[in-house]
């Protein structure tokens, strides 16, 4: 991120979410840090800013528990970034449409959340699931794409 220099930066931000998540591991079995680094490279793949790869870094950390919401409100990050990771935080009992609402009404969350469907809707990633767990998962990612307007998963790779 440019400009501030006590900000935290983007290797800062990286170091910082592999070690929140450190021990967490996805539905597959893999080190959730994967995941965290899939999600930034694939915000960055799409042309995403400085702020959006720094979200796309902590866009689970405070759902999973792995930084509390204390952290993020004291953070040395831009508001713009603390803002997409507020709204890509799933909050317990809410339903999907207000969760996409917040995403489509927060300034850069969008191509975060899309980088985050990406990854978890990889064919690769879902073929290690139980056929239940896989059916109901590209279900789920389906319905919050078409929610998002973001039409139907890219086939492949």
């Amino acid at each position: 991120m440019t400009g501030n220099s006590s900000r935290l930066s983007l290797a800062e931000i990286e170091a910082l979410a592999v070690a929140a998540h450190a021990g967490q591991t996805d539905k597959a079995g893999r080190p959730y840090a994967e995941h965290l680094r899939a999600v930034a490279e694939g915000v960055r793949a799409r042309g995403g800013s400085e702020e959006q790869i720094a979200a796309g870094w902590l866009h689970d950390a405070v759902e999973d528990a792995a930084l509390p919401e204390e952290w993020l409100a004291g953070a040395a990050l831009p508001d713009e970034v603390k803002a997409m990771v507020r709204a890509l935080t799933k909050r317990p009992g809410e339903e999907l449409e207000a969760y996409t609402r917040r995403i489509l009404a927060t300034p850069g969350a969008l191509l975060v959340k899309e980088a985050d469907l990406a990854h978890n809707a990889d064919p690769q990633r879902l073929a290690v699931l139980d056929p239940a767990t896989r059916e109901r998962l590209t279900a789920k990612y389906a319905r919050v794409r078409g929610l998002l307007g973001l039409g139907p998963a890219p086939t492949g790779k």
